[in-house]
């Protein structure tokens, strides 16, 4: 138990040497540290979750997750350790507030960034479903785009394709008709369009020779059809059209799976949304409180140390760095001594060396030649 306890006081950036002298201080001080501790776990598993769909696809992407999510979990460690060491409980509630509104921003902008990719996750099997909707739509568009692309490039090869297949049904029709009027010539009945006599006469033989003639230019119309169609059929799939296809539901699957954090991400801001465009209120507020959670977890820390009262730990601690400060001034001021006693001896044996060398100057010019 004393090693957790130590191991949350070194998480709240506390100076433990201090800590321990004050009891009533050690339960907050392990709440802080705990809080620190879990959020730098919630940072390294939403960065190493973000990090997965980064290399998503590749064979490495877990081992990469891993050690991004340690790295990631470590510097939001150190950052928010920093930021509650850093409040101090001395001063105004309006001094301590104002010190710390720059780090609760910061504690603000981390809770955000942590908060995103676990919303990702949370919410993960409605994304795959909008992921699912969104890659549809999207196959689905670009077969239309390159429909209407291949209709423009060959747009008189497939008007005489309509035109040939709307001549090819009149001709049936009329060819169908044909035979049944030469069918009544045969057998002689009469009507407006055949001559009542029975036989294969010489009415008969007409009718025949017309319906040849419709037949021949029926046979023709069709061979032109499958000339233009293979033509067209050819064209699709070297402009590579024959080849897209809607999406299976494997397809979609393998998709979503390799998705990456930017599609995710959208796809989350699109549950926002139905789908005519007005807000779906609950997933919103449902996104939105998630978001929150994180981000008041985030300041938590900072909250506490703000709220907390000054206990014997703070007056301590401040005492401490008083201490510390004053025998920094006292240590700066004997090596200022130390060093002026330098500088004076140094001074005063520079001194009496020049003199001594004047004296033997003078010496040897007052002496007789």
């Amino acid at each position: 138990m004393k090693k957790i306890t130590d191991f949350f006081w070194f998480c709240s950036g506390a100076h433990i040497d201090t800590l321990r002298k004050y009891p009533t201080d050690h339960n907050k001080y392990v709440g802080i540290g705990a809080t620190i501790f879990f959020t730098a776990l919630f940072a390294s598993l939403s960065g190493g979750y973000a990090m997965y769909f980064v290399f998503a696809g590749n064979p490495a992407a877990v081992v990469f997750a891993f050690f991004f999510g340690i790295i990631w979990g470590l510097a939001i460690f150190n950052m928010d350790r920093y930021i509650v060491s850093s409040i101090s409980k001395t001063g105004t509630s309006n001094q301590q507030i104002g010190l710390a509104l720059p780090r609760v921003l910061l504690a603000i902008m981390i809770g955000i960034v942590i908060s995103r990719p676990l919303e990702l996750k949370i919410f993960d099997k409605e994304i795959r479903e909008k992921l699912k909707v969104s890659y549809l739509n999207g196959q689905h568009s670009r077969i239309d785009t390159l429909n209407k692309t291949f209709e423009q490039k060959y747009s008189i090869e497939l008007s005489k394709i309509a035109e040939l297949k709307a001549e090819q049904d009149s001709l049936v029709q009329d060819i169908n008709h044909s035979r049944y009027v030469l069918n009544q010539e045969v057998f002689g009945d009469k009507t407006n369009q055949t001559s009542g006599i029975t036989g294969y006469g010489t009415y008969a033989k007409q009718k025949e020779a017309v319906l040849n003639q419709k037949e021949d230019r029926l046979k023709a119309v069709r061979a032109e059809i499958d000339r233009l169609e293979k033509f067209i059929d050819n064209r699709k799939d070297f402009d590579g059209l024959s080849s897209q296809r809607m999406f299976s539901g494997k397809q979609l699957d393998s998709l979503v799976n390799v998705a990456g954090f930017a599609d995710r991400n959208w796809a989350l801001g699109q549950l926002k949304f139905r789908e005519d465009g007005s807000r779906d209120l609950d997933t919103y507020l449902a996104i939105s409180f998630i978001g929150m959670l994180f981000i008041l977890f985030e300041c938590l820390p900072v909250f506490v140390k703000l709220m907390s009262p000054k206990g014997a730990y703070d007056v301590a601690l401040q005492n401490v760095e008083e201490a510390a400060i004053h025998s920094s001034f006292k240590e700066r001021d004997a090596d200022v001594a130390v060093a002026d006693g330098v500088q004076d001896t140094h001074i005063e044996t520079e001194i009496a060396r020049k003199k001594q060398q004047i004296k033997a100057r003078l010496s040897v010019a007052g002496e007789p030649d």
